[in-house]
């Protein structure tokens, strides 16, 4: 500072020399640790699962479109708009995330001075006379060796991890809200099955005792009759308890009390299997938001580093003071009354009984704890695309299989019934092959809903249709 500056300088000249002082020490300045680069990885070109097999449907999963919107089912639409607006875990997420945003903020700010103003008034103890005072004061540490920039660092990180974590969130209750509602949907077309399966066993049954009573039936043929139609019904009432606790888990995953929640039967299959292109394994590093959260993360780890390393470096705060002072209000402002000072000061800590090696280490150990969280992360999700992948191939094959089943048990099913009309066959007979029959519909229905289940968890696994570039505008949307 030049030593010809004199009281009557302005105030405003004395705080400009000090930003110009310190503004050439922070652009001299370097930020000690090492710089973030993402951890490396040794991914597949293709994944193993991914063959020439494609399932033939009108929907397809693409980033320009709400993943869910591919099944087609306008019920289901409502319902993942009323999750996204009032599930309680989006909302906690959400909190988070802004939680996230705000420590980024508060670390930015030790960037700048911090500037505080003051005006007092005393009066001496004789009475005689009242002094008045207003000043303004100001310190900043100037950020030599990168701590501070090392912390805001680590708070963007912080803040992009928190976007990452909310769209995870998001993605989990979408995936799950879809997997309950399919499920759910599926059970109904269980109890249509079991509903029409009722029905022709009633009548079967009423045939068998017209024959009875006609004396061409056995009286065994008749139990059998109605053991199979009771054994019928129970398995459709007990179809009510899946369905009911699917309702009550969807009213939860959209942020209402079950009792206030009621979804109507549908006795045929609205949605439609879409085709999911799954890309190759590299996509996954951008488009997991639970990846980019882990990698987010690691970037703060390292971050913190530098923080801790900073430590080791002597820190230098710069202070200035300035006011007026006067006996009276209203001379305060005059400028014989302008009082000022400046002042810096450089502290270093030269013992502290190894605690400083100790949060290097500490810092060291958490970007390792980090680095190794966001490759298991990677390779689980590397892991999730391939079952899906592998479940998906091997239902579709199953299904063609499954298809050609059914088919022959129910003309097995036709032809033993005549055999038994003509008295060629025994009803037991019918019965095999009755039973048979709604075995391999079941079986068919219940595979048409493992295919849905594992097409919305292949979604899932590729991240549907998110991508890191979104991290910004994560809470856009609530």
């Amino acid at each position: 500072m030049p030593a010809t500056m004199t009281a009557t300088a302005p105030l405003a000249r004395i705080f400009s020399l000090l930003g110009v002082l310190a503004c050439a020490l922070f652009l001299g300045a370097c930020a000690v640790g090492p710089d973030y680069v993402r951890p490396a990885m040794d991914l597949p070109v293709v994944y193993k699962e991914q063959g020439p097999w494609k399932i033939a449907t009108p929907g397809r999963i693409d980033s320009r479109q709400r993943w869910w919107e591919a099944y087609q089912d306008a019920v289901l639409n409502d319902l993942i708009d009323q999750a996204n607006r009032a599930n309680q875990n989006i909302r906690f997420a959400e909190a988070q995330y802004r939680q996230a945003q705000a420590a980024a903020a508060i670390a930015h700010a030790g960037l700048w001075p911090e500037v505080s103003g003051n005006a007092s008034r005393a009066r001496s103890s004789n009475g005689a006379e009242n002094t008045y005072a207003a000043g303004l004061n100001a310190s900043w540490e100037v950020d030599i060796w990168g701590r501070v920039r090392r912390l805001a660092e680590a708070g963007d990180a912080g803040s992009e991890a928190g976007a990452a974590s909310l769209a995870a969130a998001r993605l989990s209750i979408q995936a799950a809200l879809a997997q309950n509602y399919l499920q759910l949907r599926v059970t109904d077309l269980q109890k249509d099955l079991y509903a029409r399966t009722v029905a022709d066993y009633t009548r079967s049954l009423q045939l068998i005792r017209h024959q009875y009573d006609a004396g061409v039936a056995l009286r065994s043929d008749v139990a059998q009759a109605e053991t199979q139609l009771r054994s019928a019904q129970a398995q459709w009432i007990d179809l009510d308890a899946t369905r009911t606790q699917l309702e009550h888990a969807i009213a939860i995953l959209i942020g209402k009390a079950p009792a206030a929640f009621t979804l109507a039967a549908q006795t045929t299959l609205q949605a439609s299997m879409p085709s999911i292109p799954a890309g190759v394994p590299s996509d996954l590093l951008e488009r997991r938001p639970d990846i980019a959260n882990a990698e987010r993360l690691a970037a703060a780890a390292n971050a913190n580093i530098g923080v801790a390393r900073a430590a080791w470096f002597p820190a230098l705060t710069l202070s200035a003071a300035g006011g007026y002072s006067g006996s009276a209000f209203s001379q305060l402002f005059d400028t014989p009354g302008r009082v000022w000072s400046l002042g810096s000061a450089l502290a270093a800590l030269l013992f502290d009984g190894g605690a400083r090696h100790a949060r290097n280490d500490q810092a060291r150990a958490a970007f390792d704890a980090a680095v190794a969280t966001y490759k298991q992360t990677v390779l689980s999700g590397l892991q999730e695309v391939e079952d899906n992948l592998s479940t998906l191939r091997v239902l579709a094959q199953e299904s063609q299989v499954q298809d050609q089943a059914v088919k022959a048990a129910q003309l097995s099913e036709r032809l033993a019934m005549s055999q038994y009309q003509a008295g060629t066959s025994t009803y037991l007979s019918v019965l095999t092959t009755q039973a048979a029959s709604l075995a391999n519909q079941r079986g068919a229905v219940q595979l048409l809903g493992r295919q849905l289940l594992a097409s919305v968890s292949l979604i899932k696994a590729v991240g549907g249709g998110w991508h890191a570039s979104d991290m910004n505008q994560a809470a856009a949307n609530h």
